[in-house]
């Protein structure tokens, strides 16, 4: 099927021009001025901008945890991004201990296949990794999982000690794979967590003040140090804080590779959420936790120098009934995440085009573009040239629109970001060109989304 776009505003990372746009069998095939080709359907994109598919690597769909799981499945979740204007996530399957890669990887399948709205990938959470499972690292990075995730954090359930994070950053370094890396001295964190439930304090706020910024500085510090030694890149998740920021800055002006995205969550929300009174501050349990408000102009800074390469979601989303109320007599009980997959290219361009911080260029790179490059992915996805994939998403930069849990499309019974009104609305969606997302609505079906096989650094 081949479908016109006439008259947009083409935005890429490098690019910002008026120009008319032919996808033809899901691949952007013509770009130029004044198009007259034949086409099944013509859209009009006057006064809008044209951008590519924005590109979440950080999402959490149907992840068990806490004795519950996301509330979002892989088919929810992503007609949720498809309307918020994001084509493509990469996703966290789980390897638990003693179990094997290969098949960690084939669990996430059977959980994907046949659900998703748009196209989607994953990364491996690595939790065990002997010398015996390393084949199996370097069969996943052949076989398009390039990227693996480990845990400094949650004793008992995710963290990994240093030797094992030092060998899987070798053998990443070595075999073209990327290693993320949640950053934060958990081994401490959970001293101070004891001391705080043994003095009572249960209460949602006391999540964020036993995780302490300074334990997540030590911490990215800690993972650049291994993976300079190691002689790998290293990917920092969900940056929170200044003293985080700073530790990347440092390695990068060092000439170390080390990368780092960062969150809306922690662009727009901060610490006094936790205060609010009951139990409501269990809505913005998360890890890293909500910080104070100041942190906020460091990490827009970060963005706008590339200290910061990406903006994710870290998309994890549990019901206020029922399952944060898990932890209502003790905050550790509380599932750790929340909403955002629907939200965050108009957060991102409210936030940060309008807001002056950064210009329309940057907007996409920190989107969709970095992430493409970095996750092997580039140039099918992350930008508009011929050949790309026609991944493409119609945004109204002047249009308005209001966040609230009565009209979001994620499967949760509250908003992150209730009330906030938003300048720069998706409008229209097409992903590898067919038509999923029109005039706000979906089009779609479960099934349309493509697995996607990643080529290494």
């Amino acid at each position: 099927m081949k479908t016109l776009i006439k008259n947009g505003n083409i935005v890429t990372a490098v690019d910002n021009y008026v120009a008319d746009l032919l996808i033809d069998d899901g691949k952007i095939a013509v770009i130029g001025d004044r198009l007259s080709m034949e086409a099944d359907r013509t859209i009009d994109a006057g006064g809008k901008l044209v951008i590519p598919g924005g590109i979440d690597p950080h999402t959490h769909m149907e992840l068990p945890f806490g004795g519950t799981h996301a509330s979002d499945d892989f088919n929810t979740g992503t007609v949720a991004a498809a309307h918020g204007g994001t084509t493509t996530i990469i996703d966290f399957a789980v390897q638990y201990h003693g179990e094997s890669l290969v098949q960690a990887v084939d669990n996430w399948h059977r959980k994907a296949e046949g659900k998703t709205a748009i196209d989607y990938a994953f990364h491996l959470i690595t939790t065990d990794l002997p010398d015996e499972r390393i084949p199996e690292m370097k069969q996943l990075i052949r076989e398009g999982v390039t990227s693996f995730k480990l845990f400094m954090a949650y004793p008992g359930v995710f963290l990994v000690d240093d030797a094992t994070i030092y060998r899987a950053m070798k053998v990443a370094g070595n075999s073209g794979g990327l290693i993320c890396m949640h950053a934060e001295n958990g081994i401490v964190i959970n001293e101070i967590i004891k001391t705080a439930l043994a003095e009572g304090k249960t209460a949602p706020k006391y999540h964020a003040l036993t995780r302490p910024t300074k334990a997540e500085a030590e911490g990215v510090h800690r993972a650049i140090a291994i993976a300079d030694m190691a002689g790998s890149p290293v990917y920092i998740v969900h940056l929170s804080c200044s003293d985080a920021l700073e530790e990347v800055r440092a390695a990068r002006d060092k000439g170390i590779p080390a990368y780092a995205e960062t969150c809306p969550q922690y662009l727009f929300l901060d610490y006094s959420l936790y205060e609010r009174e009951g139990f409501e501050g269990a809505k913005w349990v998360m890890t890293p936790p909500l910080r104070e408000k100041w942190n906020q102009d460091r990490l827009w800074q970060g963005l706008a120098g590339n200290d910061l390469q990406v903006i994710s979601t870290d998309h994890c989303p549990f019901c206020f009934k029922e399952q944060k109320e898990l932890g209502r007599e003790d905050f550790t009980k509380i599932p750790n995440g929340g909403p955002g997959v629907e939200h965050r290219m108009s957060l991102v361009f409210n936030g940060g085009v309008v807001g002056k911080r950064i210009d329309v260029n940057r907007f996409v790179e920190l989107t969709s573009t970095a992430a493409a490059k970095l996750f092997g992915l580039f140039p099918r996805k992350g930008t508009i040239a011929v050949g790309s994939d026609g991944d493409i998403v119609i945004f109204d930069p002047d249009a308005e629109a209001t966040i609230s849990v009565a009209t979001h499309h994620m499967n949760v019974d509250y908003s992150a970001y209730e009330g906030m009104t938003l300048r720069g609305v998706t409008k229209t969606v097409l992903s590898r060109g067919k038509l999923i997302i029109e005039d706000g609505k979906y089009t779609g079906r479960a099934g349309d989304g493509q697995f996607l096989r990643r080529s290494g650094m």
